[in-house]
């Protein structure tokens, strides 16, 4: 779906991110990496936290855009546009956490143990992966947001 038809239906708004909201959202990230590599952790855990901080790194490239998703199936919203204002080579990225929002739902809403010891791991490695990406496309496409090079 394309950024305007999301906005005409309600599901996104026009917004108008600073410095500070990037480097307070770049906070969430690692913080939530942090703590998704924390093995004490169930593989329930540490993938839902892995899923937020690559959903927070979804979120920056769209408030960089200049939109904020609003509303019921926000994080389907914000992962679906990723193609749309990262460029079509972000599809797979987008396709692999749209898997991994269907899989953390499940997983914090429906049942416990649903997520193996091995696809934890597996987000975060890719959740990592997508900040040093993110950080690249902000530097290229919106220098002034970040803080600090």
């Amino acid at each position: 779906m394309s950024l305007e038809s999301l906005l005409a239906e309600g599901r996104l708004r026009q917004h108008r991110t600073s410095a500070k909201e990037i480097a307070d959202l770049l906070q969430v990230v690692d913080r939530d990496l942090a703590d998704a590599a924390l093995p004490r952790l169930s593989a329930d855990r540490r993938y839902g936290t892995a899923y937020n901080a690559a959903l927070a790194l979804a979120s920056i490239v769209l408030h960089a855009a200049g939109y904020r998703s609003v509303g019921i199936g926000h994080h389907w919203t914000t992962i679906q546009v990723l193609p749309e204002t990262m460029g079509p080579q972000a599809q797979a990225r987008a396709d692999y956490l749209d898997n991994c929002r269907t899989r953390r739902n499940v997983a914090d809403y429906d049942r416990a143990g649903v997520i193996s010891d091995t696809e934890a791991p597996e987000l975060l490695v890719e959740a990592k992966a997508f900040r040093a990406e993110v950080l690249e496309w902000l530097r290229a496409n919106h220098p002034s947001l970040l803080s600090s090079p």
